[in-house]
């Protein structure tokens, strides 16, 4: 009878363990299809000059028709035959207005040479896939879709319609970026009380989930050209007068310059949660800056990129160009500066610091394109109460925190248009190995998996009639 009670006791020991396990990712049959969707658009090369988004749209467009989706549902087009955009509806009672759900198609330009396997192929290995777009944002996008169809399989009848967006040229922005071109031409199928983006995921570090992040807000782009001209020369008679010099000067001056440190109301907000999570001088030094202290952020901007970046606008420099002969002085040095700017700091505010930096009347500043900035969306009670909730039911303990994210994303064209975005994903990465944009990237297998699953329950949550 002991051995007996024994057996019973560990069997319910067993079955406990795997019914979390269950509703930690989806059943097998979806977790395939979630994959073969994932591996499918990380394989389609869609970077901003080397490819096309429109094969992307295509591809979910043909998976969604073999769903069942009807054509009248489903939108493909977009501001070039190249960069189409998808967008489906998946019709709910209407008792409320839609959610829309975005992923953006196009990824940074990747080269087989910098990386060590080939970038577009999703490739699984010792725990990851590997492949440009597994983070930054094929994930993303083929959950959207895969989810659908799961919805769609199951017969779930929302309160609301759901609106999937893939769009073109987040990375590249310029004329053919599928959000704006939306808003513009068809603000009809995209319009939703909210919308759920990328831009939010989960920290770890040290294997241990630390927190799962919900973007609010977000800095806003300008780039700048900082240009010198000058008459040249034969390089066998040098002078102190040489373009390039004059640039270098101004980089190095840039280089060891820093925006003043501050916080905001999103920001405040993370660190004073953070506080409570972060171990070491780091969790006092969250609470102090929280509160304005301007000796903790400068701790806390030295200890860590993400930090500084969080509590100060940043510029830096990303491509260089210069001379026109081997054997001639330079008649032309020129660089961009790529500067992530609060939300709070203006444009002129932003160029009148530069122009103090470089200290040189050789060196114009100049603002390449538009710089726009938008709003926040409300830290909505019901909306965080709801992302809480199917978290915990995921990742027990790890809380729920509001960020501003350091980049970019549509979600900024979407609050201006009066489109509340919030970037949530469930996709956890260690905070000091984010390969978005650079070589090697990729996404846990485990967290993509149990991202797919609470994007699943989420969406869901948000929209039963009964919540």
């Amino acid at each position: 009878m002991k051995n007996a009670s024994l057996v019973t006791a560990l069997l319910a020991v067993l079955l406990s363990a795997s019914s979390v396990s269950a509703q930690v990712t989806r059943p097998e049959a979806e977790k395939k299809l979630a994959h073969d969707i994932y591996k499918q658009f990380v394989e389609i090369q869609s970077g901003f000059t080397t490819g096309s988004t429109t094969p992307v749209a295509e591809a979910a467009a043909a998976r969604l028709k073999a769903a069942g989706f009807p054509d009248s549902d489903i939108f493909v087009g977009g501001a070039n035959p190249n960069k189409a955009n998808l967008v489906v509806r998946y019709h709910g009672t209407g008792a409320r207005k839609p959610i829309l759900l975005l992923a953006h198609e196009d990824v940074v330009e990747a080269r087989r040479e910098d990386w060590s396997m080939d970038p577009f192929q999703l490739i699984e290995k010792d725990g990851f896939f590997y492949g440009r777009g597994t983070g930054d944002d094929k994930a993303q996008a083929a959950v959207w879709i895969a989810n659908l169809i799961q919805y769609k399989r199951e017969g779930f009848r929302p309160d609301r319609d759901l609106i999937v967006a893939l769009t073109a040229d987040e990375e590249g922005g310029g004329p053919f970026n599928g959000v704006a071109w939306l808003i513009k031409n068809h603000r009809e199928l995209i319009d939703a009380e909210f919308a759920l983006n990328e831009g939010g995921w989960g920290e770890a570090a040290a294997g241990k989930k630390i927190s799962n992040d919900v973007q609010v807000s977000e800095k806003y782009v300008i780039n700048f050209r900082f240009e010198v001209r000058n008459k040249g020369g034969h390089s066998s008679l040098p002078v102190a007068d040489n373009a390039i010099y004059h640039l270098a000067g101004a980089l190095v001056r840039l280089s060891s310059f820093g925006f003043p440190l501050k916080t905001n109301e999103v920001t405040a907000a993370y660190f004073a949660q953070m506080a409570g999570i972060e171990a070491g001088p780091a969790s006092s030094d969250m609470a102090l800056a929280a509160k304005g202290s301007q000796e903790a952020m400068a701790r806390l901007a030295a200890a860590s990129p993400a930090w500084n970046a969080t509590l100060r606008t940043t510029c830096v420099a990303t491509m260089l160009e210069g001379g026109h002969a081997r054997n001639a002085l330079p008649q032309l040095a020129a660089a961009n500066v790529n500067c992530r700017v609060l939300p709070e700091d203006s444009v002129e505010f932003v160029k009148s610091s530069l122009e103090r930096v470089v200290a040189d009347d050789q060196v114009a500043v100049t603002i390449l394109g538009d710089a726009t900035k938008g709003p926040s969306s409300p830290l909505s009670p019901d909306l965080f109460d709801t992302i809480r909730r199917v978290s915990q039911r995921s990742w027990p303990g790890v809380p729920v925190v509001p960020i501003m994210v350091m980049g970019a994303t549509d979600g900024r064209d979407l609050r201006i248009a009066g489109i509340p975005t919030y970037g949530v994903q469930g996709f956890f990465f260690d905070r000091n190995d984010i390969r978005f944009h650079g070589r090697d990237e990729r996404m846990g297998v485990e967290s993509f998996y149990e991202g797919h699953a609470f994007l699943y329950d989420l969406v869901k949550a948000l929209s039963s009639p009964a919540r």
